[in-house]
């Protein structure tokens, strides 16, 4: 009977990335960037209190949770880091994410700031990306067009600004999105020299 050989290259072990940045910087768009074409990432859907915008389905942008079931999510510990970010409750569920990584899949996660240090502290050995934008104006833009928040959201959403762009520096990698192309392209260059 022969032996069979083992092979001498070890095995990438199975990563988190995380996406952050200010909100309007362009994670969403980025994260469905990354994930074309690529059968090794998988995505972890975050949850929310916040209510659902047009076109938004539970399950794919978000679980969108009421108060009371996004706290029974807490007490039942389903989360595996949660906070309130401008006034809603967003966290990252568990079981999906921990199930992804025993099974050696790298997972993509596009959370918060807050979210993103958070993780660290449980997955120090992930690979954590700040998307910056170009300009303070540029992001106003951006957030003005979207035209998602209520004029009080959106002042506190860039009242956040400067204070989340302060944060990058906790991160590995800071990239910035003034072509939504390269940055793409540099992210996965990080990605792929991370994982492999």
């Amino acid at each position: 009977m022969s032996k069979s050989k083992t092979s001498n290259k070890s095995v990438p072990r199975a990563r988190i990335i995380v996406i952050s940045g200010p909100s309007g910087v362009g994670k969403t768009t980025i994260c469905d960037r990354i994930l074309v074409g690529r059968r090794d990432i998988w995505y972890s859907v975050s949850a929310t209190s916040r209510p659902r915008r047009k076109g938004e389905r539970n399950g794919r942008e978000y679980y969108f949770l009421s108060d009371a079931k996004f706290k029974d999510w807490i007490r039942r510990k389903r989360f595996l880091e949660w906070a309130r970010v401008h006034g809603h409750l967003y966290g990252t569920p568990k079981q999906f994410l921990e199930d992804r990584i025993r099974r050696g899949h790298h997972v993509l996660l596009d959370v918060d700031v807050q979210g993103g240090i958070n993780l660290k502290k449980i997955f120090p050995d992930g690979i954590f990306i700040f998307i910056r934008p170009p300009s303070f104006a540029e992001l106003k833009r951006r957030l003005t067009k979207r035209n998602t928040e209520t004029p009080e959201e959106l002042k506190n959403r860039l009242a956040a600004v400067w204070r989340e762009i302060k944060c990058q520096k906790k991160y590995g990698y800071s990239v910035v999105n003034d072509d939504l192309k390269r940055a793409v392209d540099r992210i996965l260059v990080i990605i792929d020299k991370e994982t492999s």
